[in-house]
């Protein structure tokens, strides 16, 4: 199976579009956002141009621009998610397992190294610093995808093959 992981996308739906098509090109089954989308229409987009799961917890602007309210009349899973559409929406993180493997995001790297610390999960991806990254701690290991937006940083997203167990960074500008 491969998975995608994006985060801070802050609207830019033309690259947010890229990654998109890349993830149809590429048979990416799974869309993992850490957050920053920054409102709804930009969720209406993913959803609507991504036909399988998107896991997305809600990062600093996404709070800011759209909140959990907008969801307040769909009730929330036992996992604490709200199903909207094809993405499950967490608040302030999330947790699935893929592959066999224990899988946290969160948006934030001060709470994903705390998840990561914990020791129950073999991956925590976040985002929010727009800088990739990786950083293993314990048994854990952390992954910070970078930006879709290009904030700062020339924008990224990653990609796992849950088979092989390979990650790899995209660089969203050379993609076709």
């Amino acid at each position: 199976m491969r998975i995608a992981i994006i985060s801070d996308i802050h609207n830019n739906e033309t690259n947010l579009k890229k990654v998109l098509d890349f993830c149809a090109q590429n048979y990416i089954e799974k869309i993992i956002c850490c957050g920053d989308l920054a409102t709804q229409e930009t969720l209406e987009f993913f959803c609507d141009n991504f036909a399988s799961e998107i896991f997305y917890v809600f990062g600093n602007m996404d709070r800011e621009q759209m909140n959990m309210s907008a969801f307040k009349h769909i009730s929330k899973s036992a996992d604490g998610s709200i199903k909207y559409k094809n993405a499950f929406v967490y608040e302030n993180f999330g947790e699935i397992q893929i592959a066999g493997k224990e899988i946290a995001f969160i948006h934030f790297p001060r709470e994903a190294k705390e998840l990561a610390e914990t020791g129950k999960y073999d991956f925590v991806f976040f985002g929010h610093t727009h800088k990739p990254w990786t950083e293993v701690v314990g048994s854990c290991t952390m992954i910070n995808p970078g930006n879709a937006t290009g904030d700062f940083y020339p924008p990224t997203f990653a990609t796992w093959n849950t088979e092989t167990g390979k990650f790899e960074l995209k660089r969203i500008h050379d993609l076709k």
